[in-house]
């Protein structure tokens, strides 16, 4: 029987509370780093590009959440393909973390300029995509909201 390849699906249920999901928005200067730990709060922290630091990070993560009396069974860290990003992910993997590489081109969004017209509502996926949220609050600060269409 012949398997269909759905990347759109996950082979594995994600059970939220034994689960330490991580998010790593890259750059050259620095990465920035979110996680959702179970029973804890996390605030996004600044990172220098050291692959050896973002792991100590996950794992004092995962040691935390473990004293707060919780089961963690896996690790999941997702982030946008760049420079570093391959090389990145097979390293991580070689270590049990379950790494996604988002391609930039892989996410559907518009990539026009964010000043041209458009839908109101629109904006909104900017917010959501990794990457794009720092280009719309680059456009809101030059006056170029693109979900105030019809509102000025």
């Amino acid at each position: 029987m012949t398997q269909v390849n759905d990347l759109s699906r996950s082979l594995v249920s994600f059970e939220q509370n034994s689960s330490v999901t991580v998010v790593v928005e890259m750059s050259e200067s620095g990465w920035l780093v979110a996680g959702q730990v179970p029973g804890l709060e996390r605030q996004p922290l600044k990172l220098e590009p050291d692959p050896a630091a973002l792991l100590s990070l996950m794992e004092r993560w995962r040691e935390e959440a473990v004293k707060a009396g919780r089961t963690i069974e896996r690790i999941a860290l997702a982030f946008e393909a760049r420079r570093d990003g391959f090389w990145l992910a097979r390293w991580l993997r070689a270590r049990d973390i379950e790494v996604h590489v988002i391609h930039s081109t892989s996410v559907a969004v518009s990539r026009e300029h964010p000043c041209e017209d458009r839908p109101v509502g629109h904006g909104d996926a900017h917010a959501r995509v990794p990457g794009l949220a720092a280009r719309r609050a680059r456009a809101l600060r030059d006056g170029c909201d693109p979900r105030a269409r019809g509102r000025r």
